[in-house]
């Protein structure tokens, strides 16, 4: 009988987000050798610091939900220089405002010493942003936080 059914081993948006701040190596320099075959002769050097990730993805999502809400508050967002915010699924209208079209809309990443504090810091962050047309899952985390 099958012991494994399924490997996947995509990096989807929020698995990168959330391991690319910790690389301290030039991307580009890691493309580059990439192109020129020449990856086993450079240094991958990465930050120590602890990474999370919550998306805020639309109501309804992954079902049916709607298109072109506004999210307002993005303008009272402050990150620092370990603290992320990716636009997913997200495009700016005629009226110049930033509106969610997709189902997963805003990926939020915090790198810090420690799992707690970056989630904290993203918490805070999505209290700020106080989106009503949209939630996140409440347990990211968990399993690494000591309670």
């Amino acid at each position: 009988e099958p012991y494994l059914i399924e490997y996947n081993v995509r990096m989807g948006d929020p698995e990168c987000q959330t391991i690319l701040p910790k690389l301290k190596t030039d991307l580009i320099e890691v493309f580059l050798s990439c192109c020129e075959q020449k990856l086993s002769q450079i240094q991958l050097d990465w930050n120590n610091k602890k990474s999370l990730c919550i998306v805020l993805c639309s109501k309804g999502y992954p079902d049916k939900y709607e298109k072109n809400i506004e999210i307002e508050n993005l303008d009272k967002i402050k990150l620092n220089s370990y603290d992320y915010m990716f636009h997913a699924g997200t495009v700016e209208n005629n009226d110049n405002k930033i509106v969610a079209i997709g189902g997963r809309v805003l990926n939020f990443v915090s790198l810090s010493e420690e799992f707690d504090n970056a989630r904290k810091k993203i918490l805070d962050q999505l209290n700020i942003l106080n989106w009503s047309g949209g939630f996140f899952r409440k347990d990211i985390g968990y399993k690494v936080i000591d309670k």
